[in-house]
């Protein structure tokens, strides 16, 4: 919300606010909220239906909030595109505040650009986008945005280590109906938005980490799905601008959303 668009005073949020707990806490929750395995059954529609996409691509928007040492909450945001050919070839930019980053997988070499500061790096491919995915995460470490929801197995990686699954009902992402799913793990909540229909992709994801206080949020927004289109055939080929400097990987770890100096509060 922009600063100055809400008219309601601190004082009547709040009244209306506590209203609305008290009302919760009278009639109970939904009853959609305790319906046992609904929410896993949409869940997996969702990993099984991306899981199988050759091909895809789509635009996101993330949100990012760190907690500072003076328990200051400040959020920083990207956007970016996102094209997948499975098993390994893939193109992702990501552009904020802070870093302008593109990161390119042609089947053989993985090479991260960083875009403003004319610099790249490259590591030899792996097989599958999981190893990819999971290959950035230990070395560089370089995090793929929503990279769990385009696994090979999502279900599997998302289901990992969860408490407790609830389908809250239904909402809007953007205009388009979802199913709202919230799920508990033992350090963070995480909630999903999955497209109503016959394309059950992913529309809102936010993890909420409870191990850092202030509880800061991650929040990713996907939209302008498409799916069994195939790519152009230097879609996913990295040609080096003129002056572009070649470095080691290790030596690109200033190309966070995060500035230095600010001590981030939880994981994507």
């Amino acid at each position: 919300m922009r600063r100055g668009t809400c008219s309601r005073s601190g004082a009547a949020l709040r009244k209306s606010g506590l209203g609305l707990l008290a009302a919760i806490a009278l009639t109970g929750a939904p009853a959609a909220w305790a319906a046992e395995g609904e929410a896993q059954i949409i869940l997996k529609l969702m990993a099984d239906y991306v899981s199988r996409q050759e091909n895809l691509s789509l635009k996101y928007d993330a949100d990012v909030e760190v907690v500072t040492p003076a328990v200051e909450k400040i959020q920083f945001s990207a956007s970016g595109d996102i094209a997948l050919s499975r098993p390994n070839r893939f193109r992702v930019s990501r552009t904020g505040g802070y870093a302008d980053v593109e990161l390119i997988s042609d089947g053989s070499n993985v090479t991260v650009f960083d875009r403003g500061g004319n610099r790249f790096a490259q590591v030899p491919a792996a097989s599958s986008f999981d190893e990819v995915v999971d290959r950035l995460r230990t070395e560089a470490p370089l995090e793929l945005p929503g990279a769990d929801l385009l696994l090979s197995k999502p279900y599997e990686e998302l289901m990992a280590g969860v408490l407790e699954a609830k389908h809250i009902g239904r909402g809007v992402v953007e205009g388009v109906e979802c199913e709202h799913l919230a799920f508990r793990n033992l350090d963070t909540d995480w909630q999903i938005w999955v497209e109503v229909g016959e394309r059950p992709v992913p529309r809102k994801y936010v993890i909420t980490s409870k191990a850092v206080g202030g509880a800061p949020q991650y929040t990713l927004r996907l939209r302008d799905w498409k799916t069994g289109v195939s790519p152009a055939s230097d879609a996913f080929a990295f040609k080096p601008p003129v002056g572009a400097n070649g470095v080691a990987i290790t030596l690109l770890q200033d190309i966070d959303d995060i500035p230095a100096g600010v001590v981030p509060g939880g994981a994507k």
